[in-house]
Order: C-alpha cells, then structure tokens, then sequence
C-alpha cells in the first residue's frame, strides 16, 4: 500500500474522508449494507494508541497475567508458565483455511495463523501436537506481519489467529508492523475462552471478531479435562460478555462476517458439556439473537479415552436434545 492510500485508510477510520476516494464497503445478504467494515485497528494505528496497548502487554508478561492461571513468571526474561512460552513465540501453520464457520471462511478463505502451545490444554484436543507437545517454529514479529499480508493478498476474508491468548504482546508487534504495509482485514480472535478480563480490555478496538469456545459448563468437567482450570465457567462467562460488550453481535457484508461475537459449543456424550445450561445462558445473558455453533464433531483424541464417557462419540440422541434445549431456550441463530 502507497503512503498516499495509507493515509486515506486512516482517515477513514477515524470517520474523514480524502477527496472522497475512500468510502465503506457495501454489504447484502441480509447485511448491514450501510455499515463501514473497516477494521477499527486501522484507527488505533493512526492514533499511536496500538503501540501504547502493546507496551502495557509486554508488561504483564514481566509477572505474566496475560490469562486466568495467573502464572507470575518473567517470561520477557525467559521463564515459562503453564503454557510452556517464553518471550518467543511459535507458529506451527498458516495458509487459507475453509473449514470454518460460512460467515468466517466465505468462498475466499479465513487467513488461519495457528500458533503453538496453548494456555488451557483440553484432554480431547484434536490438535495435541501443537498445542500439548508444542511443535511448530520460531517466528519473528517481521515473519508474523509478512503472513497477515501474504494471506490478505491471497484473498482471505480475514486473520483468523488460533490460539493467541498466550501470545497478545507479539499479536500487536506484528500489527503494527503489518498495518503501514496496507493490512486492512479484519482480526480474528480465536480462542478457548479462557481470558483475563485485563487482558480483553487491551484488546478493545484492536479485535474485530471474537470466536470463543464456551467448551463446559460444569466447572468439575473443566478442571478435570484442562489439567485444573476450576474457574473455567467464570472466567468464561465473565470473557464471552466482554467480548459482546466490545463488538456486539455478528455483522456481515455480503455474507461474511466483519465484526461480532460468533460462540461456540462442543457436544459431548451424555451431556458432559452442560449444553443445555449453556444455551439458557446464551439466552439469558448474551440475547437469544447471538449466533453460536453447536457443534457435533467431537471425536475421542489424544487423552480422551482416560475419561468416560468421552471415550466415544456423541451418540445422536446427545445432538438430537442439544438442538432442543438451543430451540427451548429461544435461541434464533444457532447453527
């Protein structure tokens, strides 16, 4: 992106315009046709206040409360936490990825950057590799930016960041680094749901769709199946709400998601989720309106089959009462 178009970016964010060249995108399909899909990054950028966020970021990580397990380690001094993460960081995979919900992957691609090690470590995880055993490589902030534009310009509708909770400080380096070279996609945050409310709060303007997983709602289930995470449902709830606060519910143009919250749930056998409490909770706190996936794909991996009942797949009656209890509690986009 030339200096000149930059600028022009800028403007518009902060609700200028530049010889009236640079207007909002327009969107359809049930869509919010008027609304300005500009990332609202863009504006932070021009503001200084990115570099501001980041540096109150790399703070935290000097007694690292970046998460809820409040592990206190100086990671900038190479200590490690329980997500095994120093201050370097990994990134295993990055590429178009079209297995996403519709409104995330669109016919072009949601830009997946999946980072390695993980702040919550499910028993069941399908991706235990990178996540548990940490595999992946070595990445600077300059690699990192370098994959936010190679994947926009490739035609991704967005930068879908797994697993980054752990990684925020690096997240908004790369950014800004990105942003000056025309990065003007929306952000991604996809993660476990398991976030400090301090931490989200940093996020505010930067982030532009929030994808958690609200995995249980029995916090015996939790701390049994993410190595002592008791708090999981408060944390979560408490994140998922701050997450709505920051970007309301989801938005599209043409059909892909620009800005919002997007939940999801897993079904489990036997209800071990908790999914019919889940979704009185959606309803009750969030607003029958929000979109949530409740999702039927699990499978029994890595450790699963040390935990009965998650030894097996849901059975079709398991699905069959989750999409019932989603209609009873009123829910009207679920998925």
């Amino acid at each position: 992106m030339t200096r000149r178009r930059f600028l022009k970016v800028c403007l518009a964010a902060m609700g200028l315009t530049a010889c009236g060249a640079w207007g909002s995108r327009r969107g359809s399909s049930g869509s919010q046709d008027d609304a300005d899909t500009t990332p609202s990054y863009i504006a932070l950028a021009a503001q200084g206040e990115l570099e501001r966020r980041e540096e109150q970021l790399w703070e935290k990580m000097e007694h690292c409360d970046l998460c809820p397990r409040n592990c206190g380690v100086n990671r900038l001094a190479g200590e490690k936490g329980f997500c095994s993460s120093d201050d370097t960081f990994k990134v295993a995979t990055h590429g178009p990825h079209w297995a996403e919900e519709l409104v995330i992957s669109g016919r072009g691609g949601t830009g997946t950057i999946f980072f390695s090690d993980c702040n919550f470590l499910c028993a069941f995880c399908k991706n235990w590799q990178i996540s548990h055993r940490g595999d992946g490589r070595v990445t600077s902030h300059e690699e990192l930016a370098s994959m936010f534009l190679t994947l926009e310009r490739s035609g991704c509708h967005n930068i879908n960041l797994e697993t980054p909770t752990h990684l925020v400080p690096h997240i908004i380096r790369a950014l800004r680094i990105a942003v000056p070279q025309g990065l003007s996609i929306p952000l991604v945050y996809n993660s476990s749901g398991y976030e400090s409310l301090e931490t989200l709060r940093l996020l505010d303007g930067i982030i532009d769709i929030y994808l958690p997983d609200f995995k249980f709602f029995d916090s015996s289930w939790a701390s049994t199946l993410s190595q002592g995470a008791p708090d999981y449902v408060h944390h979560t709830s408490l994140a998922i709400k701050e997450m709505l606060r920051q970007v309301g519910h989801l938005q599209q143009a043409r059909g892909i998601a620009f800005r919002g919250l997007l939940v999801r749930h897993l079904v489990m056998p036997q209800n071990t989720a908790g999914t019919g409490d889940f979704v009185r909770w959606v309803a009750e706190e969030l607003g029958p309106e929000t979109h949530v996936n409740i999702m039927g794909e699990y499978a029994p991996q890595h450790m699963a089959r040390d935990f009965s009942p998650l030894e097996r797949r849901p059975s079709a009656e398991d699905f069959h009462w989750a999409m019932q209890w989603a209609r009873d509690a009123g829910l009207r986009n679920f998925h």
